[in-house]
């Protein structure tokens, strides 16, 4: 499994015109084939800060979720939408993780 962490910032006034960009974002990636989860959560202590998390079956998966026309369009987009400080950390794991 590959797990992405990451944040990206936003400018705090822009929230809900970025908002369906985003929904948009996230709805046509949960849809792909090896998305196991895809979502952004806004910080609650810091305005504006934008929190990543994506798990995907496999690398090809992911790279194929790279390729898509959803992905090519938000990235079109993230200059017009103020989007800053993009930061993304991809990491390889077991599918037996820690539970709690």
């Amino acid at each position: 499994m590959i797990v992405v962490l990451g944040s990206f910032r936003i400018p705090p006034s822009m929230t809900d015109v970025i908002r369906p960009a985003m929904e948009a974002m996230v709805r046509g990636s949960l849809a792909e084939e090896g998305c196991i989860e895809y979502s952004y959560a806004l910080d609650v202590l810091d305005p504006g800060l934008v929190r990543v998390l994506e798990r995907w079956r496999d690398r090809a998966a992911l790279e194929a979720h790279l390729r898509t026309v959803h992905i090519a369009e938000w990235r079109a987009q993230c200059s017009a939408l103020a989007i800053s400080e993009r930061e993304l950390t991809g990491y390889e794991t077991k599918d037996d993780g820690f539970h709690f």
